[in-house]
This record gives structure tokens, sequence and C-alpha cells, in this order.
């Protein structure tokens, strides 16, 4: 058997590590794209003619996207826990189904996000959702896996495997933190272990559910600390026993500092977690109306792009040329391009965030929305998505022995039916 596996990886063409990793993922984060279409909100491209398939036209080589991020709530019911309203929060299961079956057969990649919760799941809010609240921490363990075996088993069903799968929405300070203004099981740096051990068996059980639905599919763990590499590096330190594959981000520089910050953080990354690929699945910049101090912001937004289409764009472009300096990363996502208004009757959105890829006023796309394809064309010669991954993406030894994890060590290997040449 042996010699049988010799003379299969002899037969086989030798690649480098830099082609097999060359594939590229650009797109957005598109959650709110059904709700629009559902309210007949019209989109027009840069000149003022008319969308008919907003997919589709982020699939044209005009925009030159090939991947999707959806989010996922247990049960949204449009209300924060303190009351307020927010006609975003309407992604529960059958809405995330019915998009992200047209994002799989237009051909992207597809991210699914799970939130975990029944509305927005970020580093100040990590809520239990309302039906799990009273579960002690072993049922609350074995919810999340069934919970998050049972989403994807439904998608699998309807053939929209997600490609990447997110357990957890910038999950810094850990998930599931019980009822709201509950901060008992927060994960600070100076936390009591328990509490991260809490947090890690949560990651595990949810990671486990996907290995076993979606086995070809690429785990991500999605932290917003971008801009403080010292607690990038103390989270995934301390993750480092979790069975996942990328290192999804946000960066948004009027909260996580510059693009220089950001370089030299994705650097570390590289240095010390370098069997991980690194994503930046959330990021979005301002083309009008400056927000106001005491909204979480305390930014000079004049300071290098201005809050314009044209400021927009010179950020994407600036963010674009950095990370196509970094091998580690492959993934850049726009957070609600999509963003076109309130629709009718504000049925779609309360109110403008402005930070979208379409105009909110002419519904017109901006001209930043043409710049994010320079990412994704930046690989080396491997353009585009096939629907699925990599037949097998597990490494091998040359005389066919499964690894692992990545080589440790320079040399000869075997990654979806070829011979690879690893140079760390």
């Amino acid at each position: 058997m042996k010699l049988l596996k010799l003379l299969f990886a002899a037969t086989l063409p030798l690649l480098s590590t830099s082609n097999t990793f060359a594939q590229k993922y650009v797109g957005g984060d598109i959650s709110v794209l059904k709700s629009y279409e559902d309210n007949n909100v019209a989109y027009y491209n840069e000149q003022g003619a008319k969308i008919d398939d907003v997919l589709k036209y982020m699939k044209s080589e005009t925009v030159g996207w090939n991947a999707q991020r959806v989010r996922l709530f247990v049960n949204p019911t449009k209300k924060a826990p303190d009351g307020s309203t927010d006609a975003q929060v309407c992604q529960d299961l059958d809405y995330v189904i019915a998009l992200c079956k047209r994002i799989k057969a237009e051909g992207f990649a597809l991210m699914l996000d799970f939130h975990y919760s029944d509305t927005w799941a970020d580093p100040s809010n990590q809520w239990t959702p309302a039906a799990w609240a009273s579960l002690s921490n072993d049922e609350l363990k074995q919810k999340i896996y069934d919970y998050t075996k049972e989403c994807l088993q439904k998608l699998v069903e309807a053939e929209a495997t997600p490609d990447f799968i997110q357990t957890g929405n910038e999950i810094s300070y850990g998930m599931l933190w019980g009822k709201y203004n509950s901060k008992t099981y927060v994960c600070y740096s100076n936390s009591s272990e328990s509490n991260w051990t809490r947090f890690k068996d949560l990651l595990t059980q949810a990671t486990k559910a996907c290995r076993e639905v979606c086995p070809k599919a690429q785990i991500i763990i999605h932290s917003e600390r971008s801009g403080d590499g010292n607690a990038l590096k103390d989270y995934f330190t301390r993750l480092a026993n979790i069975d996942y594959d990328v290192i999804g981000l946000s960066y948004y520089p009027f909260w996580h500092n510059s693009l220089s910050t950001l370089a030299s953080n994705l650097t570390m990354l590289a240095n010390n977690f370098s069997d991980k690929k690194v994503q930046i699945v959330e990021t979005a910049y301002y083309y009008q109306w400056q927000p106001k101090k005491g909204e979480g912001i305390d930014y000079d937004f004049q300071s290098t792009w201005a809050i314009s289409p044209e400021g927009q764009a010179a950020y994407t472009k600036a963010l674009v040329e950095e990370l196509n300096k970094h091998s580690n990363v492959n993934g850049l996502y726009w957070w609600f391009p999509e963003e076109n208004g309130n629709g009718p009757d504000s049925k779609v959105l309360t109110r403008w965030v402005n930070r979208g890829l379409w105009d909110n006023e002419t519904h017109k796309a901006l001209p930043a929305l043409y710049e994010l394809k320079n990412f994704a064309n930046s690989s080396t010669g491997i353009q585009g998505v096939k629907n699925g991954r990599c037949e097998d993406c597990a490494w091998y030894s040359i005389d066919g022995r499964r690894l692992a994890s990545t080589p440790s060590k320079n040399g000869i290997y075997i990654k979806n039916k070829q011979k690879v040449a690893f140079r760390k």
C-alpha cells in the first residue's frame, strides 16, 4: 500500500504553496439585500442604469466579487433587549436559506455568520437568545451544538452549503453572556479561568457541529481587535486548542486605528499563527454625513480620507493595496454594501448608516464598489470561485500519511491531489 501511495504521489504535478493558496475572496456582508429586494428598492450602476439583478451584477467583471457573507440570528425580533427597534435584524433561518441558495447558485463562496443571539452580537453585546436564557452551562453547550448542526443541515439540504463558517460574531470577550446586561461570563484578559474555559467549551461544541455537517468548510473565529496587536496575540494564543482555520477580523479605521497599525498586526499574526489565514470579514467607510460625537467614534475624518464618495474610494484603494502586501490575508468583505435607503415606510432600515456602496438618495453605485475587485485580482492567476472548495484540503506527507495541520517543516507534501513544495 505504501508503495502504491508513493507511485501515485510521483505522478502528481509539483506546485508551490503560493499557487495552492492563491485563491482570494472578496465581497460583502449582504444580509439585508433580500429585504431591499422584497420591498422593491431599485439599484442603479454608477452611470444611472438600473441593475436588474444585484447578485449577478456583483459577480460580473465590472464589480468582480466572488464571495458573500450572511448573518444568522436565532430568533430576530427587530428589537434590541433595551427595547429599541432595528429593521436590519431580520435574518432568521428561513430568510438566510433563501438568500444563501441564490448566493451559491450564482457561484459565490458563502460565509455564514452565526450570531448565537436574537439580535446584534458584538464586543459589547453577546446576549444569550431568550429561549436559551434559563439553560445551565452544560445544557447550553449541548444547545449550541444542536442548533449549529440543525441550521447547517438545513442549509446543506437546500443546496446552500457554506464555504466558511463563523462560530460567533466579534467574540473577543466571549459569547452567550446570559440575559441583557449580564456580565458574569465576559472574557477579559484578566477574567477568571473558568470564564475562558466555559467560552472555549462553547466554541468546541460549535466547531464540532461544523466539522460533522460541513467537513470541507473553513471555520472562522472573529475578533474586532484588529487595532491592538497585544490583545490579538493574547486572545488567539488562549484559543490555540480550538479547531478552526481562519482568523477573522473587523477593521474600521475610525474604531481600530491606522492602516499602519493594521499592517503591523497582520505581520504579527503571520509570525505567531502561521498555520492560519486571515480574512477581513468586516470593513466600511463613510461617504457622507460625519457621525456625531458620542456615537462611539472619536476620529478625525479629515486626517486621511474625507467623508465623500471620493474619500470612501480612496480608503478602499489604500486598504486593498495594504492587504495585498500580506500573503496570510486571503479575504476581504465590505459590511452592508447593499445599503440603499430606508425602503418604503422604513421597512428595510430604521436610519441610514452611510457606509454602504450605493448612495441612499440617488440609489446609484459609489466608486468604492469598483475598487474592491483589485484585492481578488492580485492573486497569482487564480480568479473567481467555483462552487465548493478543494476536494481534499488536508495535508499529507509524501508517503501518504495525513498531517494534523499545516506542515511545520519545509519539504514536498501532497494537498488536493497535487504535490506541493512547502516553504515557511
